[in-house]
């Protein structure tokens, strides 16, 4: 009941009561026979629908419409009282009451307009043949100290999420709450998430309450033979659920994905225990030192990389009893980041050749461009303008055509840099923000144009992947084949 209807941006009882305060509002205008029923049947759906939000929580979009409805009652209401007490009804008279309908229609229309702009995100249904697990584990590296903290003892902990192709579950099953394993770390994560961008958590208070397309726990598909993993590194302050749908679509085509929490680097991780990290990391302001912070933090995301890598091999060597175990094909492994996490995954595959492939989703790439990349590469960004940063490109051209692999850029018209993550399923539809290819369109480009490299260079699918590149942007190539003039 409580769901997003699709297109709606609203909850069955968030419709009932936004088509209550219409219906109050029209009322006064309505003929003296129709009011009286009109008024008292709105009234009546009203109020329960009202308490249904009050025990699910009532979200700020919809405290605009529920004032109009009040107000709407105000005026509705004391009429059919007084004509019931045996005395005349009163109304006052339209030139007055015109007045007060405008500004309570403007209320109550102000509601579904920060729905729109604000929704409850609504995920793509996976377009693979499986349906989609998911889990999260947490790892500690009994090797590596925690290098954001004094404490020697302290040892470098991540926190994992996995997609995995799994059976189908029946429908009645919940699906995975976004943004945590529950709502509550949900909310954590969410008003972390908004107050690092500098906005009050309130604005996006419907982003907990979402549910993936995923299952927890559901049992691993039978078929499918073992799944190809790609490790998936977050933007700088962004957090390991934060490109749900981009996974969740590879998982159905027969990947495994872990997405990594950075702890002290994503904006929040709880831990098992309960512990909660912030992020501690912070721009300086000064251009030198910042990428000096950034190549830090970048290689620190690149050992966590590969080390949780090195986690998912045993894991599959049945270190462990998992389900999994058995079902990982570690030999075709691809990492991949959004942002910062593209950097990280660029080092990564620099650092350590057991990953096969990277993927760079508009990622500048910071830190030394030794050694040169030797795994064919995507880097997928948005169209260059006069307000990108001037040394992205050329950072980004000389690690792609110093690759001994073959690499590819795609430039995807209309994107921004938040296109390449969920923003775009929860946040304003402002070209500035999120681009403007739209909150259907957005998921859909990224993971299919992620698939069509990951199946040529992990799964040996036939064919060279810029033509199938191609129907999502304008492709150039380089690397091992040379440089190619970019193509639509």
């Amino acid at each position: 009941m409580t769901e997003t209807i699709p297109g709606l941006f609203l909850s069955l009882p968030e419709v009932l009561v936004l088509l209550c305060a219409v219906v109050l509002l029209v009322a006064r205008w309505l003929p003296p026979a129709a009011r009286r029923p009109v008024t008292l049947v709105a009234g009546a759906v009203l109020v329960p629908s009202a308490i249904v939000l009050g025990i699910v929580g009532i979200r700020w979009q919809l405290l605009p419409v529920l004032a109009g409805a009040a107000v709407a009652s105000a005026f509705a209401l004391p009429p059919l009282l007084r004509r019931g007490a045996g005395r005349p009804a009163w109304r006052a008279r339209w030139w007055l009451a015109l007045p007060g309908s405008l500004a309570c229609a403007g209320l109550i229309a102000t509601g579904p307009v920060a729905a729109w702009a604000f929704p409850v995100p609504v995920f793509p249904e996976p377009t693979g043949a499986f349906a989609v697990g998911t889990r999260v584990v947490q790892w500690t590296d009994p090797l590596r100290p925690e290098s954001f903290t004094a404490d020697p003892d302290d040892r470098r902990t991540v926190v994992v999420q996995l997609w995995y192709p799994a059976q189908k579950s029946p429908a009645s099953v919940p699906r995975a709450p976004y943004l945590g394993r529950t709502e509550a770390e949900a909310r954590i994560v969410s008003e972390a998430l908004a107050g690092g961008v500098g906005l009050p958590g309130f604005l996006v208070d419907g982003v907990p309450r979402a549910r993936s397309r995923a299952v927890v726990d559901a049992p691993v598909a039978v078929g499918g033979g073992r799944f190809p993993v790609v490790l998936f590194s977050p933007g700088s302050g962004g957090v390991r659920s934060q490109n749900t749908a981009w996974a969740e679509e590879l998982a159905s085509h027969g990947y495994l994905v872990a997405a990594l929490d950075h702890p002290y680097d994503s904006a929040v991780v709880v831990l098992a225990d309960g512990r909660t990290i912030r992020a501690t990391t912070a721009s300086s302001g000064d251009r030198d030192e910042d990428e000096a912070l950034a190549a830090g933090w970048t290689a620190v995301r690149a050992a966590d990389l590969g080390f949780v890598l090195t986690r998912l091999e045993r894991l599959d060597l049945g270190e462990s009893a998992d389900p999994l175990t058995g079902r990982l094909d570690t030999g075709r492994a691809a990492a991949a980041g959004h942002s910062l996490g593209g950097a990280a995954a660029l080092q990564a595959a620099r650092q350590d050749r057991r990953f096969d492939a990277v993927v760079d989703l508009d990622g500048y790439p910071h830190g030394p461009t030794d050694p040169a990349l030797d795994q064919p590469a995507l880097a997928l960004t948005q169209e260059i303008t006069a307000g990108t940063d001037p040394g992205y490109l050329p950072r980004l051209t000389e690690a792609l055509e110093r690759n001994t692999a073959t690499s590819y850029r795609l430039t995807v018209p209309g994107a921004g840099h938040l296109t390449f993550m969920d923003g775009p399923l929860y946040l304003p539809p402002v070209p500035s923000i999120v681009g403007t290819l739209g909150r259907t369109e957005s998921p859909r480009v990224v993971a299919a144009a992620t698939l069509a490299f990951l199946d040529a260079t992990l799964r040996g699918r036939p064919g060279d992947p810029a033509d199938a590149l191609r129907a999502y942007g304008t492709v150039s190539s380089s690397g091992a084949r040379g440089t190619a003039t970019p193509t639509p």
